[in-house]
């Protein structure tokens, strides 16, 4: 018996799945969202997501205030791409109002929009560098963003909110002197980002992220992703040239949509970089058409706000990561009936998982970070019934009957 028992034996036993839990708080994650990543030995072989961390209740909000307290709500909802989401609501209410802004405030609006592409874009491609371990390329890309939002504060005397959008216009003009400076700094920037590409497109770099994260064209389509994750997967569609909004109808000769066929982390990088150049390409048509006149109404912006009758329109704008969407119903005494806000973070999302499954641990935070994920302005509620085993997104009349039902009982 005891040599039957040292006798050695080889048996072939199956990997089992191990699944790690990714966030809600991680190193790698600038905002919380979990991820259940599935791995037989260093390989991702599913993914599960859960959202749900930072849910703000931005809609609910809104409806609770007027058509100019909403304004400075909905700024919020992102201190990235803020000016994105107050001209998608402006651009509704003017809708439904009946109310055409200058050109020249036009003209403004967009070139804040581009000037925000090129601090987000900035911003991205420095978490980027982060991820693959290039800490100095992260630090000179975000040096670089600094000069943008230097700007923003002479422009508008704030670096992230920038309140440029009101009712029929915006607020804040550029004098002569301010042109000449955001033409100097277009000039440094574009020197600074024609390094950052060739660095981005060296070999070691290249060797890190090419071939990574692949989304394909198929799966880009199905899965309907927009902007800069849809365009690295060959994916040719633009808000500003497709659905002209502000004065991109009079700018569509002065870019180009930048699409990449690679369909990985090397091809999103690429196009935000190449979309940097494209922003600079406006601006610079931008201040060299700008026209003259008014840049606001000289009516009362809350006598504008209570002339906006009830109605409801949708808003389509192209946020740095892509398509911003609002719907809004106002109720015809300055306030709103409904908010709907969807964010292309919410659209690219679900891309995540085929490019996520088939890679290896270590690179799940650079594939997440390719997206640009922004989770503060992502996030929905849901009710799950753990006796019956079903989920539902509840409106907001259901919760507050819940939880006026639970007081009564206690």
């Amino acid at each position: 018996m005891t040599a039957e028992r040292d006798v050695e034996r080889e048996v072939e036993v199956e990997y089992t799945r191990l699944r790690i839990p990714f966030g809600p708080i991680h190193p790698a994650l600038k905002e919380p969202v979990l991820l259940r990543v599935s791995v037989r030995g260093e390989e991702v072989v599913d993914v599960d997501m859960a959202l749900g961390h930072v849910h703000r209740g931005i809609e609910l909000l809104a409806e609770g205030r007027n058509l100019i307290q909403t304004l400075y709500l909905i700024e919020r909802i992102c201190g990235i791409c803020s000016h994105s989401h107050t001209t998608c609501f402006i651009q509704a209410l003017e809708e439904i109002g009946g109310i055409t802004p200058s050109k020249r405030a036009l003209y403004l609006r967009t070139l804040i929009f581009e000037m925000e592409r090129i601090h987000s874009h900035l911003l991205l491609l420095g978490v980027i560098a982060y991820e693959i371990g290039f800490d100095t390329l992260f630090m000179f890309t975000w040096h670089v963003r600094e000069k943008i939002l230097d700007l923003f504060e002479k422009i508008t005397g704030n670096r992230i909110h920038h309140a440029m959008n009101t009712i029929g216009g915006v607020r804040w003009d550029l004098t002569p002197r301010m042109v000449e400076e955001i033409d100097a700094y277009m000039r440094e920037v574009e020197k600074s980002v024609k390094y950052i590409h060739n660095v981005f497109m060296d070999g070691t770099v290249e060797k890190r992220v090419c071939g990574l994260g692949v989304l394909s064209y198929d799966d880009a389509v199905k899965l309907c992703v927009v902007g800069p994750t849809a365009r690295g997967s060959g994916v040719d569609i633009d808000v500003r040239r497709d659905h002209p909004y502000a004065a991109y109808d009079e700018l569509k000769r002065d870019f180009s949509v930048v699409v990449e066929r690679g369909c990985d982390v090397y091809a999103r990088t690429e196009v935000r970089i190449l979309e940097i150049f494209e922003s600079i390409n406006i601006i610079r048509a931008i201040l060299d058409r700008l026209p003259d006149g008014p840049i606001r109404p000289k009516e009362n912006v809350f006598r504008l706000m209570r002339g906006i009758p009830e109605g409801e329109a949708i808003s389509l704008v192209e946020a740095p990561r892509g398509e911003l969407l609002y719907f809004v119903k106002t109720d015809g005494s300055g306030g709103l009936k409904r908010l709907k806000v969807r964010t292309p973070t919410f659209s690219n999302l679900i891309g995540l998982k085929p490019m996520l499954i088939g890679c290896e641990i270590a690179d799940v935070p650079v594939i997440v970070a390719s997206i640009d994920p922004c989770l503060s302005c992502t996030n929905r509620l849901i009710v799950i019934d753990q006796e019956r085993g079903e989920s539902n997104v509840i409106d907001v009349d259901s919760l507050r009957h819940r939880v006026r039902r639970r007081w009564m009982r206690q």
